[in-house]
């Protein structure tokens, strides 16, 4: 079974065309990095597989269940938000910025997901939240705030907020560039820890060394599109296109 499955998605912000017929599958236990220049549509694309970016037209199916669907900007499923979120609760996602609650502490924030939509106890989401709090690396922090966790902490806490819900896959929007240099190699070693556990991942970044080393798939998408792909030794060593040579040559 597909983990996700995007179909010929088209992305239009007014005469802006941000995605062209993008198609991509994800197997179970893959992880995926798309790469390439900014403004590629590689967040774009992501959002949309967790429908945080409306399609105009294609297909988007999370474990063979059809998601969205458009035909020139047509809505072809009628699905109620109840049953979208259902589907949903499969795939994690972990943002750029944090995106915690300031108010909340570490733990606390890890709670909030697992006792409004599982509908988990306090004292069993808060067991759930040290577990993958002390996965990431964070077990001495639980009862900190946001403001008191260094960026990379607060990453890993994010991190271990998505993992609370028990996601069969979780996608990365470029996780490690609001980051201090220093503190992306904590936040790349949580999520290579992930990748040799078996999480289905598709991570958008700018980290090549990260690609290279735990990818099983390189995406290159340039202009809305996908390029190229192919493994990273495919990818890194023999680019096909100028287009990936130029960039790699710019990033490397």
């Amino acid at each position: 079974m597909d983990m996700i499955r995007a179909e010929n998605v088209c992305v239009s912000f007014g005469k802006l065309d941000v995605l062209k017929n993008v198609s991509l599958t994800i197997k179970p236990k893959e992880v995926v990095c798309i790469i390439g220049p900014s403004g590629a549509g590689k967040s774009t694309f992501l959002r949309v597989l967790n429908h945080l970016e409306h399609i105009n037209n294609g297909s988007v199916y999370i474990e063979e269940q059809l998601l969205t669907q458009y035909d020139h900007g047509a809505r072809k499923l009628k699905i109620n938000s109840k049953e979208r979120r259902k589907i949903l609760l499969d795939v994690g996602m972990v943002f750029q910025r944090f995106n915690l609650f300031p108010h909340k502490t570490a733990v606390e924030n890890t709670m909030i997901a697992p006792m409004n939509v599982l509908k988990m106890k306090a004292d069993e989401a808060r067991a759930n939240g040290i577990k993958y709090l002390t996965r990431v690396g964070l077990e001495d922090k639980i009862n900190e705030y946001p403001n008191k966790l260094s960026g990379g902490q607060q990453q890993r806490v994010a991190i271990a907020r998505a993992l609370a819900m028990n996601p069969k896959t979780i996608l990365f929007d470029e996780p490690t560039s609001a980051l201090d240099p220093e503190l992306v190699g904590e936040v790349l070693a949580v999520m290579k820890q992930l990748a040799k556990d078996g999480m289905t991942m598709v991570v958008v970044t700018h980290e090549m060394g990260f690609a290279r080393e735990v990818a099983d798939r390189v995406i290159f998408m340039e202009d809305g599109q996908i390029a190229e792909e192919g493994t990273p030794e495919q990818i890194f060593s023999h680019p096909k296109s100028e287009r990936l040579k130029q960039f790699l040559k710019s990033v490397l």
